[in-house]
C-alpha cells in the first residue's frame, strides 16, 4: 500500500516539511495507529516553529479527540480528551461561570498542546504556567502502555511532559481545573511609558495591584525613547463592578472570527511603511481608556482575524521570545532591544512581561525575570539576527521559548536549560528507541538526529466511541 505525505508548517509558516499525517478519532485509535518508527502528536498547529513537524515520519493529529468526559461544578474539575481546545472550553463553560485557569495569547490551542509547551499567560507571577491547573493526564508511552501521570503518580513523567514538546509520549486525556468567574469582562487600565526604565518600573508596580499585566513596546523607538509603549493591566471584573449596560451581557462569548486572510499575501505588502502603520494602529487600540474590556480583546487581540499568519507571505515569520533574569535586567534588556531595533529587520507588534518563580517542569520556559516576544518576517539576515540574539540572551543568563523558536541550535539550547540532562535521562528511560521524535527534537538535540525516515505503517480505522476504553497502568 502506498502512503502519501502532507506538507506541514508551524504557525510561523517558515519551516516546512512533509510527514505521514494521520487523524485518529479516539484514544484507542491513536494507540492502534501509532508508528513505533517515529511519531509526534499535533494539536491545532499554533506552535510557531517545528515541534509538531516530523519530516519523513508520522504526525498524529489530535484535533478530533475533542470530547468532554466528566465535569464537577463543585470542584471545577474538567476531564476531557487532549484535542479539546481552550476556545471550545470557553464556548461551553463560560455561560456556566467558568473560564480556563491559564491561557496564552490565543484560544485556538488544545489542552494537550498547552501541556507540551507548558504555556503561560499574562499572570505568571500569580498563577504560574499551565501545569498549575492540571491535576493529571493519561499518557501513551513508546511501548504502547497508557499510564496516569500526576504530582503523586508517575510524577517524573508528569513534570517531564510540561515543556517536553510531546517527546515523552502522547497525552490522551487531561483533568484540569477551571477558574470561576462572575463575568467575561476585565477591569483594566492602560499606562503610557516614555522609555524602557519607565516601562520596567510600571511593570513592577502593577504586579502589586493587578494579577494580569502585559506591555506593548514600540518596535521602532530608539535612543532615549527605546522601550516606550503601553502597559495594560487588569483583573476579572465582578458583576457588581460592571455598568448596567454590560451586566446583561455578563457571560458574553465572542463568535468565531468573521474576517480571514484567504491566502498568503505578496511579500511586497510587508515594508517599513505598512509595518509602522500596523504598529501605530495597534498602539492606539491598546491605549483605550475604557474601564472595562471583554476577554476577547484583553487576552486574544489577534484571534478576531482567522489565518492572520498568512499576512506574512510564503516565507512566513518567526517570533523570538526570551526571558532574562531581573538582575541587571534593565541594562541587558536595553542591549537586546537596541540590537533588535537597529538590525534592519521589520519587527511587528511585541509584548513585554514579568515572570514569577521558576516552575518544576524540566524544560518549562518561564523563570523569574523579564520576558520579551517579537515577530519578524523571515528575510535575508533574519537567521543571523536570531543567532546574535541567542548569544546575548545566553550571556545574560536567560533562555528562549521552544514553543516559538525556529533557529536555536542544540549546544545553545542545552546551555540555556540547566535541567536538560535530567530530562534526557528520563527520555532514555521511557523511550530508549526514540519513538517520539520531531523536527524540533532533532534540531535541538532532544532526540537522535540519525533516525531512519520510514513510511508510516497502515492500520484499520477504529470505530469512534464516546467512552474511554483504555487500560491505564499505574
Amino acid at each position: 500500500m502506498a502512503f502519501s505525505t502532507t506538507e506541514l508548517t508551524g504557525w510561523g509558516a517558515h519551516l516546512r516539511s512533509h510527514a505521514f499525517f494521520v487523524s485518529p478519532e479516539t484514544p484507542t485509535d491513536v494507540i492502534a495507529r501509532m508508528d513505533p518508527r517515529g511519531t509526534i502528536a499535533r494539536g491545532l498547529g499554533r506552535s510557531y516553529g517545528d515541534p509538531a513537524m516530523n519530516a519523513g515520519h508520522q504526525v498524529v493529529g489530535l484535533a478530533r479527540l475533542n470530547r468532554y468526559l466528566d465535569f464537577d461544578p463543585e470542584t471545577a474539575l474538567l476531564t476531557c480528551e487532549a484535542g479539546v481546545s481552550l476556545a471550545q472550553i470557553i464556548r461551553d463553560f463560560t455561560p456556566r461561570g467558568f473560564f480556563p485557569m491559564i491561557t496564552p495569547g490565543t484560544k485556538f490551542v488544545t489542552v494537550g498542546g498547552c501541556i507540551a509547551n507548558d504555556v503561560h499567560g499574562k499572570a505568571h507571577h500569580v498563577d504560574g504556567c499551565f501545569n498549575t491547573c492540571v491535576e493529571s493526564f493519561t499518557l501513551l508511552l513508546a511501548d504502547g502502555k497508557v499510564v496516569l501521570a500526576s504530582r503523586t503518580e508517575n510524577s517524573e513523567l508528569f513534570w517531564g511532559c510540561f515543556g517536553g514538546m510531546g517527546l515523552l509520549g502522547i497525552v490522551l486525556t487531561v483533568t484540569l481545573r477551571l477558574r470561576r468567574i462572575e463575568t467575561t469582562y476585565f477591569r483594566k487600565r492602560s499606562i503610557q511609558a516614555k522609555n524602557l526604565e519607565q516601562m520596567l518600573a510600571a511593570l513592577e508596580d502593577s504586579d502589586k495591584s493587578f494579577p494580569y499585566s502585559v506591555a506593548y513596546v514600540d518596535p521602532f523607538a530608539t535612543g532615549e525613547k527605546l522601550g516606550a509603549g503601553v502597559l495594560m493591566v487588569g483583573d476579572h471584573a465582578k458583576l457588581d463592578e460592571l455598568p448596567a449596560t454590560l451586566r446583561a451581557l455578563r457571560y458574553s462569548v465572542s463568535p468565531d472570527p468573521k474576517l480571514s486572510v484567504p491566502f498568503e499575501l505578496p511579500e511586497i505588502t510587508l515594508n517599513p511603511v505598512t509595518m509602522r502603520v500596523v504598529n501605530v494602529v495597534s498602539k492606539l487600540k491598546l491605549s483605550s481608556s475604557a474601564a472595562f474590556d471583554h476577554y476577547e480583546n484583553f487576552f486574544y487581540p489577534l484571534d478576531w482575524i482567522a489565518n492572520w499568519n498568512r499576512g506574512y507571505g510564503r516565507r512566513g515569520f518567526t517570533q523570538y521570545q526570551f526571558v532574562i533574569p531581573f538582575d541587571n535586567g534593565l541594562s541587558r534588556m536595553r542591549e537586546i532591544l537596541t540590537a533588535i531595533v537597529t538590525s534592519g529587520q521589520l519587527p511587528f507588534l511585541n509584548v513585554l512581561k514579568r515572570f514569577g518563580a521558576e516552575g518544576q517542569g524540566h524544560l518549562s520556559f518561564p523563570r523569574d525575570g523579564y520576558t520579551f516576544a517579537i515577530d519578524f518576517p523571515v528575510r535575508s539576515g533574519t537567521a543571523a539576527l536570531m543567532r546574535r540574539l541567542d548569544r546575548m540572551v545566553l550571556d545574560a543568563g536567560g533562555r528562549i521559548y521552544l514553543g516559538k523558536d525556529a533557529y536555536v541550535d542544540a549546544e545553545t539550547f542545552r546551555a540555556m536549560y540547566p535541567r536538560c540532562q535530567e530530562w534526557l535521562a528520563l527520555k532514555a528511560k521511557v523511550d530508549p528507541n526514540g519513538v517520539f521524535t520531531s523536527d524540533l527534537g532533532r534540531r535541538v538535540g532532544l532526540v537522535g538526529a540519525t533516525a531512519n525516515a520510514l513510511p508510516a505503517r497502515g492500520a484499520e480505522r477504529v470505530a469512534p466511541t464516546n467512552s474511554l476504553p483504555l487500560a491505564v497502568e499505574p
